[in-house]
């Protein structure tokens, strides 16, 4: 079954759930014209030049020959079509060959790329987070040298953290970076580098964590290092091999087209990236920008398999149909299986609407023209990107094993091509953070924020949302109204016993936290949904658009209110459970 993007959905939970609206005075070249226009762009080449590369490259892979990483048929024609495109550039600078356009809409645009083609994804969604870092971090001639030739797609870029001592702590990175005249040269091992090398591109950019000779221990001693598979000359221009090279590539259970290198570094020359031993600080900013483009792999991915079920649904006859009675009936014609379908597309509509949320309150933070606006922009940004590095991409794991669970059998074996999109899907939740240290930062950093105040601005703002729905005389809608306001007196709750148990049992804590960040990112999506359910009613009210569309978006809410939300009460129960039973528990008595 080919992939269509679904852009009407996605430009739905652009503006209603996300309130893209905010930004256009902000960004006057973002109109809902020029909007509609970019993602109609993305959808065709999604649809037309990544979708069909996306089973040939699973099968083929990425393989290493002569100590080149070359790429599935077809991956050269894509990037360059990708490149051509202008997508590297979208939100990027102006100054340096960027379209200036809001990161909510590069957000928006890359869920088509990355559900088409999510191994191929991969390398652009690098590359822009290599774009934001230096464009942060870097001097005005480092900006000047790489910049033009990554968001133009000639160079692309990677991020360096991982080593074999040293996966997500990484106060233990011992990559050592020694100077040289003006510069430096990096000697080490860095693992798990997602397409750090490859045939498609004319020079690779690394950003690199490592440790200067005086570099004090610990994570505080790490600086950041811009590198590349080929040195560059002063004016641009590309000079011989430089000492970086990949020794291996890695196999593993999915996304097989994009190779995860194992790369070394030899004498490697490169320069700092702002001060020294603030390196981590600035990785931050390519890292929060991954985990919010994870976030929409999980989207695009679940929506991926949600397309190819429900097609499986309509075209695969079993049983009989409990509505007409017809023999041999449609899967689709099954409650049970129409449930999960709804349950899947309800719960990709709330993600989708968590990760274009969360861009957008980005946006705001740059640019709202209040300094109070900017701030509560920023907390909002900070609170939500593990919900949607975490959330979204546990939901498509869900979502995927929903698919092959509608398959049956034919979901198992690999010729539907279902397995695949649950293969790919697992990684999600490990990498740029594994989840259940998403759920930790969530409980740790974000919460102290303001003692809370992130979390009680947010509480606030889906308060109305609620009132609203309640007092709608639509019965359906009442309905989600009040699962949407049981949901935040849990939220309430839950958080208060956080703040509490924080400060002084921090086992507590920390053992409740991925309850904490599933109960958050549960009520944060039925919010998504009810601020759709709520512009659904309005269009219909006033006789606008498409009826059978604006219904199903109240009948989605409805179905996530009633399977998602009525669970909030039994997850803030389990955030207070407490340590005392893991800390009772001993390697013995769990059967080692």
């Amino acid at each position: 079954m080919s992939y269509r993007a679904p852009v009407r959905d996605i430009l739905f939970s652009l503006y209603t759930a996300a309130g893209f609206d905010a930004l256009t005075p902000l960004y006057p070249t973002a109109d809902r014209e020029t909007v509609t226009a970019v993602l109609e762009g993305a959808g065709t080449l999604a649809n037309d030049v990544l979708a069909p590369l996306n089973r040939s490259g699973d099968r083929e892979g990425s393989r290493l020959e002569n100590g080149q990483v070359r790429s599935p048929t077809g991956f050269d024609g894509a990037y360059k079509a990708f490149s051509d495109g202008g997508w590297h550039g979208l939100a990027a600078e102006t100054a340096f060959g960027g379209q200036g356009l809001p990161k909510a809409l590069e957000t928006a645009v890359f869920e088509p790329i990355q559900a088409a083609n999510m191994a191929f994804g991969l390398c652009p969604m690098l590359t822009v987070g290599a774009i934001e870092a230096l464009s942060a971090n870097g001097s005005e001639a480092q900006k000047a040298r790489f910049l033009p030739k990554l968001i133009s797609g000639a160079w692309s870029g990677t991020m360096n953290l991982t080593e074999p001592q040293a996966g997500s702590d990484l106060a233990l990175v011992a990559t050592r970076a020694t100077p040289d005249g003006e510069a430096y040269r990096l000697d080490g091992q860095k693992i798990y580098i997602t397409w750090g090398d490859h045939d498609l591109a004319e020079n690779i950019v690394h950003l690199v964590l490592a440790r200067l000779p005086d570099a004090p221990a610990g994570s505080r001693g790490l600086s950041m290092f811009v590198t590349s598979k080929r040195l560059v000359r002063d004016d641009g221009t590309l000079g011989e091999a430089n000492g970086v090279r990949p020794a291996s590539l890695e196999h593993k259970l999915g996304i097989h087209a994009s190779p995860t290198c194992v790369m070394l570094y030899e004498g490697a020359k490169a320069e700092l990236v702002g001060a020294p031993h603030q390196g981590l600080a600035a990785m931050f900013v390519m890292m929060n920008a991954a985990r919010v483009h994870v976030g929409v792999q999980g989207v695009g991915l679940a929506e991926r398999a949600y397309q190819q079920a429900l097609a499986y649904s309509l075209e695969r006859k079993q049983g009989r149909s409990a509505w007409t009675g017809a023999w041999p009936s449609r899967l689709f014609d099954h409650p049970d299986v129409r449930r999960t379908l709804m349950l899947m597309k309800a719960r990709i509509e709330a993600a989708r609407g968590v990760c274009l949320s969360t861009a957008l309150a980005g946006d705001l933070a740059r640019r709202a023209v209040n300094p109070m606006d900017r701030e509560s922009a920023r907390l909002r940004e900070d609170l939500l990107t593990p919900i949607a590095k975490a959330w979204s991409t546990d939901m498509a794991v869900e979502v995927a094993s929903q698919g092959l669970q509608i398959h049956g059998g034919m979901g198992y074996v690999e010729e539907t091509g279902a397995a695949q999109h649950y293969r790919d899907a697992r990684i999600l939740p490990i990498y740029e953070g594994a989840n259940g240290i998403q759920a930790i930062d969530l409980m740790g950093r974000k919460l102290a924020l303001g003692k809370g105040r992130a979390v009680r601005e947010l509480v606030g703002d889906i308060f109305p949302t609620a009132g609203a729905l309640k007092s709608a005389d639509d019965a359906w809608l009442h309905t989600i109204g009040a699962r949407l306001e049981a949901g935040l007196a849990a939220v309430q709750s839950a958080t208060g016993w956080m703040l509490e148990r924080r400060g002084h049992a921090q086992p507590d804590a920390l053992a409740g936290a991925s309850a904490y960040l599933q109960l958050l990112g549960d009520v944060v999506g039925g919010w998504m949904l009810a601020k759709g359910a709520l512009a659904a009613s309005e269009s219909l009210a006033r006789g606008e658009g498409d009826k059978d569309y604006f219904r199903t978006k109240i009948g989605l809410a409805r179905v996530y209110a009633e399977q998602v939300l009525s669970r909030a009460p039994g997850l803030a129960q389990a955030v207070s459970q407490g340590a005392i039973d893991l800390f009772r528990a001993t390697p013995e008595s769990l059967g080692a």
